[in-house]
């Protein structure tokens, strides 16, 4: 962070982000900084003044916190570290996994999800979730090895064995890391093709994303990636074994102790593939029948953002899509920017109140004749975007009452 010699004393803000690293070349230095303008002094020199208002500092701040859970996720702590190796251990794990993780950020397409860290859940009616979860039952018993399982479908997720926590910053790792890197050869056939090397023929789609690409060569490697979870607790190591069959994942973890051996390997991908091929296809009918009941609605007038501190749920229809490299939303960049200063208004609020389940709510008129509505009501948040330029308070008020009914009915809201 740096500073700046300013005329008057302002409150501490981010001013600018640093890249130290001798081996980044062109991208050493500062990744963003604060916009500045010059303005004559009484003496008739220029001085530099900060625009502070145009960054938030919040989104950054959690962006710093998220590189240091995601380090967390794949080498411990360091606190671990320099027990078990001392400070130049410490350094070596930083520089090899910082020198690759730091390329991956670009802090200008970083928004209000990012404070959140959320995680997206995928709908599904009971008795399609006790099927996954009589699944997830049957190959824990299985495979006894396993200490931890998770499902997705459609880089959403269903249900996970894991803490708060480290699903989210895992969850975190799989939807903008892992999944994205095989999205290309799914999409050019090269992956995922049928395979009917099952007794009794039965054909399956199940492939591993860490640990071997093929069974079948005899000099394949069968390795996993480690990561670290419970690290405030009992500090456990597992190996990350990823398996996906069409657009359904499940993650198995087991203890790094144990050694995944390719007899293993070959004994889950015979009994997991056919199966999770089934439950994927079963998912995707039931998915469809339900939005067939549903019907076709047209566009809304509005667009919302929601998230659930206490599971922490996340839902955007602003965001068409959200990536470590882009962040492409369906609504103008100073709109984004007016939902951050509204979350930090809440925070504000939060931090200075005597009750931390008071209930907040902010109405705000863009300079676009947009409205842009806030509520924060027992740990949850909704952010509320509408364009009815020709609205009145009262009017949007209501029409934010009638989503607040359709979308969140079973959720209390400020009225």
């Amino acid at each position: 962070m740096a500073t700046a010699t300013q005329e008057k004393q302002s409150a501490p803000s981010l001013l600018r982000f640093f890249v130290y690293n001798p081996k980044f070349g062109p991208r050493e230095g500062e990744v963003v900084q604060n916009p500045t303008i010059e303005k004559p002094s009484k003496d008739g020199r220029p001085v530099i003044e900060y625009q502070e208002e145009e960054l938030l500092d919040k989104v950054y701040s959690s962006v710093l916190q998220q590189c240091y859970r995601m380090y967390k996720l794949f080498n411990g702590t360091f606190v671990k570290t320099m027990e078990n190796g001392g400070v130049a251990v410490l350094k070596e794990r930083l520089e090899k996994f910082f020198h690759r993780y730091l390329q991956t950020l670009h802090l200008q397409s970083c928004d209000l999800l990012d404070i959140f860290g959320g995680i997206s859940f995928f709908p599904l009616d009971k008795m399609t979730y006790l099927k996954i979860q009589s699944f997830i039952n049957r190959m824990e018993e299985s495979l006894s090895i396993v200490k931890y399982t998770t499902f997705l479908y459609n880089d959403q997720l269903i249900w996970s064995g894991l803490e708060q926590d480290d699903m989210r910053i895992l969850y975190k790792y799989l939807t903008t890391s892992l999944f994205p890197r095989h999205i290309e050869p799914e999409l050019a056939g090269r992956d995922s093709p049928i395979r009917a090397e099952m007794p009794g023929n039965l054909q399956h789609y199940g492939r591993f994303l860490t640990g071997p690409l093929t069974l079948n060569d005899p000099e394949a490697k069968f390795r996993f990636p480690k990561i670290f979870v419970n690290t405030e607790d009992t500090y456990e190591e597992l190996h990350l074994i990823v398996y996906k069959a069409m657009s359904a994942v499940v993650c198995f973890m087991i203890e790094a102790s144990v050694q995944p051996s390719p007899d293993f390997c070959r004994k889950l991908d015979c009994l997991v593939g056919p199966q999770l091929t089934v439950l994927a296809s079963d998912i995707c009918e039931q998915y469809n029948i339900n939005r067939r009941i549903s019907g076709s609605e047209k566009e809304p007038q509005f667009k919302f953002i929601y998230f659930n501190h206490m599971n922490l749920a996340e839902k955007s229809t602003i965001h068409l899509r959200k990536t470590p490299s882009i962040s492409l939303t369906s609504v103008p960049p100073d709109l984004m920017k007016i939902l951050g200063d509204i979350n930090s208004d809440f925070t504000r609020w939060f931090s200075t109140s005597e009750s931390v389940d008071e209930d907040e709510e902010i109405i705000v008129k863009a300079m676009s004749d947009y409205w842009i509505v806030g509520k924060k009501a027992d740990q949850r948040e909704l952010y509320v975007i509408l364009n009815q330029k020709n609205a009145n308070l009262i009017e949007v008020n209501e029409e934010v009452k009638k989503l607040c009914a359709t979308q969140f009915s079973n959720i209390f809201f400020l009225d």
